[in-house]
């Protein structure tokens, strides 16, 4: 189970990375790192779904 949830966390990471990437200035893509960071670390460990 717990490789589901690195294969989650990494995926929804990437994901909402490449998007704050091309959306957002580079400065606010790099602060929105961390609260991507913890959207996904939540999504894979602590929501229960996976």
């Amino acid at each position: 189970m717990l490789g589901m949830e690195r294969k989650v966390f990494w995926t929804v990471f990437t994901i909402l990375g490449v998007v704050a990437d091309f959306s957002l200035p580079l400065w606010w893509a790099v602060v929105a790192t961390i609260p991507i960071g913890v959207v996904s670390w939540w999504l894979a460990y602590r929501s229960g779904w996976f």
